[in-house]
């Protein structure tokens, strides 16, 4: 069943490829959508998916790539958009 979550991730994580790397990890599971960074030092993802490749591209968000630190994850649910693929906004 198709899903959509709107995830905010705070933390250090802009200036550590987080949006790159979050792309990456959601065409892996097949999700759509896009993320960006907020005003606030936070990164800002709506995803569509299965619930279960949504459940694991959430998982992986909560560590992010490498050199990210995430303090916290907020996970909620949205209306499907439809979203075509999944892109990194600037």
């Amino acid at each position: 069943m198709t899903k959509h979550y709107n995830i905010t991730i705070s933390g250090k994580v802009q200036g550590v490829w987080f949006r790159k790397s979050a792309e990456k990890e959601a065409k892996k599971w097949g999700i759509t959508g896009y993320v960006m960074n907020g005003n606030d030092g936070t990164v800002y993802i709506e995803a569509e998916g299965d619930e279960k490749a949504l459940d694991l591209f959430v998982k992986w968000c909560r560590q992010g790539p490498e050199k990210a630190r995430v303090s916290d994850l907020v996970v909620q649910e949205g209306e499907i958009q439809n979203f075509p693929d999944f892109q990194v906004m600037r």
